[in-house]
């Protein structure tokens, strides 16, 4: 029992912690996951990420930087994407999987409860505007073959849907990814085969294609990176939401599996493909060509693939949105309550044609993830590790943290605004194309600097000693 509380400050912390118990879901939205309820093998998790890897958006991606940059200029940006995203994704899945926490508890040491309630925000607006940009590429597919069904009716029916394949959770988000993922791959290799068999618009091998006046490397490649890092720091940051739940013993091989195969697969066999069938079929939005290769079965093929990673999308929102709501207004009605808002606000997104204006959201959410992820990694292994500033665990619990820390606040702040202007054109072509890698080390270094000046004061309001050792980072 400690003796530094009274006993009215321990009925209020009791309070406090009944409050906040997990949902019979066991989703654990404001706390560390039990090391008795980490019972996921990496094999699970890595198949709960393919929901995201299996989204056709890579597709376009792919097919839209081999049209307008070149075939060979795409591929090598995807390579770029796959190193870069890896190892962040890496490294943020150890963290979580150690700590039994996700990027949005994780970072309530580093930014203060309300602080981090920034980073919150942002991740939950992303996952709603990726919400509804992916119900829109399927909407497009069934308008174009049932063109007799309104456009609003398909948005409300497939903006609905993920709402109750999300109400029991990780469980059953596993359960839905395991078993649609065969039926992916059929379809997937039946699309493959039917555009093999067509003759192709462009004579040559598909990685040789290169528009008029177009060369490898220089100003195109640059492009082509800055199209990936608008996704780069979603995929790092989205497997902690599910690497919490990882087994102990499964936490090395599980970090480099559950880190590099969903990159591999997003940048590499996606947005390769997507690449093959840009150049083959002469047309960039996979919403027509997966049509066109297999009539109503694409139909099909992209309504599996948009329900895959849109559950996806909608149970990450509702976490980050539970965590901003609990952090600035003490308001906890429980993940489901926000699992029917995001997909409330993601159809009257889509009803409303904010797709229309994801340029510029893409570029802003972009840089400030790319940054967010970066902090986390400097945080952990520069900071904590090697500077030993700070304490070596993260704690979430708000009675023990400060409402900001300037280590992690200032830091997401200052590179983000300066890399979303630089996104935007302002300070050149180099930097607008790479804004995202600009603002990330600018974070790096900021994190560092003013976690020395700081001393690591404003991490924890006061020791925390309940914390089992092996969820210790440093």
């Amino acid at each position: 029992m400690r003796s530094d509380i009274t006993a009215d400050q321990r009925l209020k912390e009791k309070e406090f912690v009944n409050k906040h118990k997990p949902e019979k879901t066991a989703d654990y939205t404001f706390d560390r996951v039990p090391r008795e309820e980490r019972k996921m093998g990496w094999l699970s998790i890595t198949n709960i990420t393919f929901g995201i890897a299996t989204a056709i958006f890579y597709f376009q991606m792919g097919s839209v930087m081999a049209l307008q940059f070149g075939a060979a200029n795409a591929i090598i940006s995807a390579i770029y994407a796959i190193i870069v995203a890896g190892i962040l994704g890496t490294i943020i899945v150890y963290l979580s999987a150690k700590s039994g926490m996700n990027v949005n508890l994780l970072s309530r040491g580093g930014f203060g409860y309300i602080g981090a309630s920034l980073t919150s925000l942002i991740y939950a607006s992303n996952f709603i505007m990726y919400c509804a940009f992916e119900g829109m590429i399927l909407v497009a597919a069934v308008h174009a073959f049932f063109p007799a069904i309104p456009v609003w009716a398909l948005i409300v029916i497939f903006g609905s849907i993920v709402i109750p394949l999300n109400w029991f959770g990780i469980k059953q988000l596993d359960k839905l990814q395991k078993w649609s993922l065969p039926i992916f791959g059929l379809f997937l290799i039946a699309a493959i085969v039917v555009a093999f068999n067509r003759p192709s618009l462009y004579e040559g091998s598909f990685w040789t294609y290169m528009p008029e006046g177009v060369q490898i490397g220089g100003t195109a490649l640059l492009l082509c990176i800055g199209m990936q890092h608008g996704i780069m720091g979603l995929t790092a940051l989205i497997a902690s939401d599910y690497a919490r739940f990882l087994k102990p013993k499964d936490i090395k091989i599980g970090s480099i599996a559950i880190g590099f195969i969903p990159q591999i697969f997003c940048f590499g066999v996606m947005g390769g493909l997507g690449i093959w069938f840009g150049v083959t079929l002469g047309e960039s939005n996979p919403g027509v060509y997966i049509v066109v290769l297999l009539g109503l079965g694409g139909v099909l093929f992209t309504m599996l693939t948009q329900v895959r990673i849109n559950i996806t999308n909608i149970y990450s929102s509702s976490l980050s949105l539970s965590s901003f709501f609990e952090n600035m207004f003490n308001f906890s009605p429980g993940r489901r309550f926000w699992v029917v808002v995001s997909g409330i606000v993601a159809i009257m997104l889509m009803l409303g044609g904010i797709v229309d204006h994801l340029g510029v959201a893409m570029t802003f959410q972009g840089v400030a993830l790319m940054t967010w992820a970066s902090i986390l990694v400097t945080d952990a292994l520069v900071v904590k590790k090697m500077l030993k500033i700070g304490p070596g665990y993260y704690e979430s619990r708000q009675r023990n943290l400060y409402k900001w820390n300037p280590v992690g606040v200032v830091s997401l702040l200052v590179p983000t605004a300066l890399g979303t202007i630089a996104a935007l054109g302002y300070f050149g072509l180099f930097l607008q194309s790479t804004a995202a890698f600009f603002a990330a080390i600018l974070a790096a270094i900021l994190t560092v600097v003013l976690a020395v000046l700081t001393k690591g004061r404003y991490y924890t309001k006061r020791e925390v000693n309940d914390i089992p050792k092996e969820d210790y980072i440093a």
